[in-house]
């Protein structure tokens, strides 16, 4: 009888594998260096820190503390989506949504709402005794809130300028 040779199923690192797959969508390494990006990661982590700072008290307890965590968290994740979309060039791919139109959009309504955020937040902080763990974070998301809102308000004014060379271009 014959031996058939047994052939080895591993190929050797020179062979290029022919089943690359390739995403239609690109990381794009420089946005976060642009000032629309380093706005929205600056947005996303003020943002993050009002929630969390609000989120860890009894919060509950104050109408006024719900409707900040609302306004938080419900910019939190546009702004996370939008970031993502820009990150990986989506909005590129699909010209048919008005994408300078929708940042203008969120960013002013962000703006608008952070602001009485902050105010209620800050308002809030009275409510609690001070020195004790609520006073403490009601009063840090309030800086926080504050702090968020400039951000959304230099997103919105970089938001504008994009639609306003996008209007003038048409």
């Amino acid at each position: 009888m014959e031996r058939v040779a047994v052939v080895s199923a591993r190929r050797s690192p020179s062979v290029p594998e022919c089943n690359i797959s390739t995403s239609t969508l690109a990381f794009d390494q420089h946005f976060t260096t642009t000032a629309k990006g380093t706005l929205l990661l600056a947005e996303i982590l003020c943002g993050m820190l009002v929630w969390i700072l609000v989120g860890g008290t009894e919060y509950f307890r104050l109408s006024g503390l719900c409707w900040v965590m609302f306004v938080a968290i419900s910019c939190w994740v546009l702004t996370v989506c939008l970031f993502i979309i820009y990150l990986t060039g989506a909005h590129n791919r699909i010209p048919q949504i008005p994408w300078t139109t929708l940042s203008l959009c969120l960013n002013c309504s962000a703006a608008v709402l952070y602001l009485v955020t902050a105010v209620v937040d800050a308002l809030s902080v009275n409510q609690a005794i001070r020195g004790r763990h609520n006073y403490n974070c009601w009063a840090a998301s309030a800086f926080f809130a504050f702090l968020t809102t400039m951000c959304y308000t230099g997103s919105s004014y970089l938001s504008y300028c994009d639609w306003k060379t996008t209007e003038e271009g048409q």
